[in-house]
């Protein structure tokens, strides 16, 4: 009876440790809130004093905290690790303050990090600065990009779109009141397009205009075309479409010089720069240009063409610098962006911020993305697999990094959201004649009637 027991006793702690490893494969947000939590926790606490000492994070007590500990023991007096605050447990991972001691700066953590992951068995720690001799630290349990889940509260806003997931579990806001202008280069089927979608459809709830400039015959915008206000399909179109943008532009600023021009003594809050100090009432709306596939503006094949294309660059590059306080942003995207383009093209990928370089086909590609902003962010392109579709890299001009995830959106869904929200679309006369075209909905018949009959006129 004993050697029964004992069998079943080994049989069910087999069949626990196969289903904590299949769930930590199959399901980690789920392993990690029953087995990995409590785990991590409980090496953090009892290794808390041990680990800070073997990373270096350790300082000498202060003078009456030493002679406090001989006073009272006998016992060999210690460095004393940062002072730690309450252990947080979140969906995703951990949340820890630290209380940094005098001489200690949160760059000294930073670097510790990847020994903390060791120590503690977590996927990642990354450390933040809170406030001068605090940093928190956050601990993710497990890999977050591989089955992306965006957070249920995220700082979103007025042009400020949560697009994706950052590895450190926070949402990536694109904000454009920060960061007016971005590049997005990606090659094919690396998830480009499925940022552009996510991008635009969280843009599309809000007063803003939306126009498109899709030199693939428009299969990529095309389905959003309720809720554009402008679409151009060809290099022939984008030719007409870029000057009437830049007289909207013009046209902007002459609103702030005349709201400027305003006679002496009138208050510092009513003089402005940009739109966003003008009155409500008077404010125009913002307006996001979306390219996608940049380099066709560029590529040329007779003389005639290229007078066109430089224009069109041109017009680009004046939009790229002047376009911010106008409250006009450009969204670019590519799947390669360099000097070799043409005339123009390095001049205008300066003024663009905002970088995200998903998976590309050549180092040269990720350098042209992220190679003058934050050279070691190259690396962490080049190595991103084909089996992560929507992974990429993003960085500004600050030379900060991190690596996202675009959840998966379908183009129905995409699609959906546009119709709901066309009447949302600002008014703007000058775009009238480029907006597209847009098919009536064919009426869905009731599941069960048959097809929908005709009616017939009643006769008198």
């Amino acid at each position: 009876m004993t050697d029964l027991m004992t069998v079943a006793e080994v049989g069910g702690a087999l069949a626990a440790i196969g289903g904590a490893a299949y769930a930590r494969h199959a399901h980690p947000a789920a392993y990690w809130s029953t087995v990995g939590l409590p785990v991590s926790v409980a090496r953090l606490l009892i290794s808390y004093s041990s680990t800070m000492d073997a990373c270096g994070l350790t300082v000498e007590p202060s003078r009456w905290r030493a002679l406090a500990v001989r006073a009272t023991t006998r016992r060999e007096v210690r460095p004393v690790p940062p002072r730690r605050g309450l252990v947080r447990p979140t969906s995703t991972g951990l949340r820890l303050r630290l209380r940094l001691a005098p001489g200690q700066e949160p760059a000294d953590v930073a670097v510790s990090a990847e020994r903390l992951r060791h120590a503690w068995g977590v996927h990642a720690v990354y450390v933040r600065d809170i406030k001068p001799g605090v940093v928190e630290l956050r601990l993710v349990g497990f890999d977050v990009l591989r089955k992306v889940r965006m957070p249920r509260r995220t700082e979103g806003g007025h042009l400020r779109v949560p697009v994706a997931l950052r590895e450190d579990a926070t949402a990536f806001v694109r904000d454009y009141r920060a960061v007016p202008h971005e590049l997005v280069l990606g090659a094919t089927l690396s998830g480009k397009s499925m940022y552009l979608r996510n991008l635009l459809t969280g843009l599309a709830s809000q007063p803003v205009v939306l126009v498109g400039i899709d030199c693939k015959r428009g299969v990529e915008l095309a389905p959003f075309a309720p809720r554009l206000s402008a679409l151009a399909t060809d290099p022939e179109q984008a030719a007409e479409l870029l000057p009437v943008l830049v007289k909207e532009m013009e046209n902007r600023y002459d609103l702030i010089k005349a709201r400027q021009g305003i006679a002496p003594g009138t208050p510092d809050e009513l003089i402005t720069s940009d739109i966003w100090g003008l009155p409500e009432s008077e404010r125009p709306a913002p307006l996001v240009l979306f390219i996608d596939e940049v380099a066709e503006l560029f590529l040329v094949a007779t003389r005639k063409e290229e007078e066109r294309r430089d224009e069109m660059v041109t017009q680009l590059i004046r939009l790229a610098q002047l376009g911010r306080a106008a409250g006009i942003y450009l969204e670019v995207c590519g799947q390669r962006f360099g000097a070799e383009l043409g005339k123009g093209a390095t001049m205008l990928r300066a003024q663009l911020t905002g970088r995200v370089c998903h998976r590309v086909n050549d180092e040269a590609s990720a350098k042209m993305a992220l190679g003058d902003i934050a050279p070691e962010a190259v690396f962490a392109a080049c190595a991103i697999a084909s089996e992560l579709p929507g992974l990429a890299v993003v960085g500004d001009t600050s030379g900060g990094w991190s690596r996202i995830r675009t959840p998966y959106l379908s183009l129905t869904d995409a699609a959906a959201t546009c119709r709901e929200t066309a009447h949302l679309a600002p008014d703007v006369p000058a775009l009238a004649p480029f907006r597209p075209y847009v098919p009536p909905v064919a009426p869905v018949p009731v599941q069960g009637s048959g097809p929908v009959a005709t009616p017939r006129p009643v006769a008198e």
